[in-house]
């Protein structure tokens, strides 16, 4: 299972941090977790394209995690893909697209007749609405929803993706968080977001109510550590920074006051293997920490949607800081 950050970002407009999104590629098959800002551009990037995703997870509706959800379904019609895009998201998940399939409708229509391309499957959009619990089995890969803490936002989940040999945990956004620490219990690899806290004060350009109200549903910097600990991850991966800039060695002393494992302050096309632990990435193959012994117990698993794609392998370089 590899796993890649797309955007490590948030609302904030970066060109150094795209928006949220996130791929796992295993087998063959290609799942893309969010779609935010600069998602199409990253995959090209990371060695895919839309046309290789088997399925997209939705965490939440805020617009910072699925703006460029148009973007992909175009794009990927452009890029040869023959089949609707498949899309598991919290409720309200069908209005939107429904919504945004049919504000697009003049153009569709008009690319078609224009165009004349073999297929149009893939401008649509086939959705499914998840509650909590498995949600996904393709293969080995399972995939369960976790509800989280991002009031008033609801529902909001978390992920957890499962192989034989391998588990990722997702937080999606959320406040601290105990059902999704019991769901991640022993994972090898945690991706959490992480609201940067200094001391006694965030570190927003403006303390106002909205600042606070904005970390309030976020997990700070001083506490992302314990989430960590309790949860017995293997490795820490940090994103979705609020906000985008801050003093990464200061962080890492934040979050190492409560965690001791490997701590990955992630950057955008950052690669991760995560059954090896290994950050996969400047063309290194480097280890994080001691590499589990033996396969995790094979998790039950059931049949909800058989995936084909095959993308290609990444190629993609980037830094990483531990």
């Amino acid at each position: 299972m590899i796993f890649t950050l797309l955007g490590t970002g948030c609302p904030q407009v970066d060109t150094r941090r795209f928006g949220p999104s996130q791929i796992v590629r295993h087998h063959g098959a290609t799942y893309l977790i969010d779609c935010g800002s600069g998602t199409t551009q990253r995959l090209m990037a990371a060695g895919a394209t839309g046309a290789d995703v088997d399925a997209v997870f939705l965490t939440h509706l805020h617009s910072d995690h699925i703006v460029d959800l148009f973007q992909l379904i175009i794009s990927s019609w452009h890029q040869g893909r023959d089949r609707p895009q498949y899309v598991y998201g919290p409720k309200g998940t069908k209005r939107y697209v429904k919504g945004l399939l049919k504000l697009w409708q003049p153009e569709f229509k008009q690319r078609i007749a224009h165009e004349k391309r073999t297929s149009v499957a893939a401008l649509g959009a086939e959705v499914v609405e998840i509650k909590a619990g498995e949600i996904f089995h393709a293969g080995e890969m399972m995939v369960t929803a976790v509800v989280v803490d991002h009031y008033p936002v609801r529902p909001a989940f978390g992920f957890l993706f499962e192989t034989p040999e391998a588990r990722l945990a997702i937080s999606g956004d959320t406040t601290y968080c105990p059902e999704l620490i019991e769901a991640a219990r022993g994972v090898d690899v945690l991706v959490h977001e992480v609201y940067i806290h200094r001391g006694p004060q965030p570190s927003m350009l403006v303390e106002d109510p909205g600042s606070r109200n904005v970390q309030s549903y976020h997990t700070s910097s001083d506490v992302v550590g314990r989430v960590a600990r309790e949860a017995d991850a293997g490795v820490l991966l940090l994103s979705h920074f609020v906000p985008t800039r801050f003093d990464e060695e200061e962080l890492l002393q934040q979050v190492s006051a409560d965690f001791d494992g490997p701590i990955l302050i992630g950057e955008d096309l950052m690669n991760v293997d995560v059954a090896g632990r290994r950050v996969l990435s400047w063309g290194m193959s480097l280890a994080l920490g001691k590499q589990p012994q033996a396969p995790k117990p094979e998790a039950k698993l059931r049949a909800t949607q058989k995936t084909e794609a095959v993308p290609r392998e990444s190629k993609t370089r980037t830094r990483h800081i531990i």
